[in-house]
């Protein structure tokens, strides 16, 4: 399968966060493609609508919102008439500025994409055993999510 992971990181947590994900993913044995969602000078390594799955990292900015940086890329991609089959969102934030704002950006853009994947949200940089486990449950569900998904619309188009 080919992945694309999009990753806004202000601070280096969602990054390394991303960086995790990438790892579990290509240990699964698929293709990942990186992508900085600020460095819009270069061509995308795979377009979004030509990924099987589109991983999406934000930080939250204030008060729960989206930072210029992924606006932008999302705002590039529907420019070019791209619509990734497949979005699965994960991101950092902290607590300390109001539950209510925590992770606000992963909502929003699940909420945008109308994602049926569930989110993975970690408490500023990802460390420790506990955040380890948890990012490998993620990213294994968010695999197996795909697969009986897509499974399913084969299945429902050959039937």
């Amino acid at each position: 399968m080919g992945i694309l992971i999009v990753v806004a990181s202000l601070s280096g947590n969602t990054r390394e966060l991303g960086r995790q994900i990438a790892e579990r993913c290509r240990a699964a044995g698929h293709a990942v493609h990186w992508q900085e969602a600020d460095d819009l000078r270069q061509p995308a390594p795979l377009a979004a609508d030509e990924a099987d799955l589109v991983l999406l990292g934000s930080w939250t900015d204030n008060a729960g919102r989206t930072p210029a940086e992924m606006k932008a890329w999302v705002a590039g991609i529907a420019g070019l008439g791209q619509r990734p089959r497949q979005v699965a969102v994960f991101g950092t934030g902290e607590t300390q500025w109001g539950q209510e704002y925590y992770c606000g950006a992963v909502h929003r853009l699940i909420r945008y994409f109308h994602s049926g994947y569930p989110p993975l949200e970690i408490e500023q940089m990802p460390h420790g055993e506990r955040h380890a486990a948890a990012i490998d449950a993620w990213t294994d569900a968010v695999l197996a999510h795909y697969r009986s998904t897509t499974d399913a619309d084969h299945r429902r188009h050959h039937a």
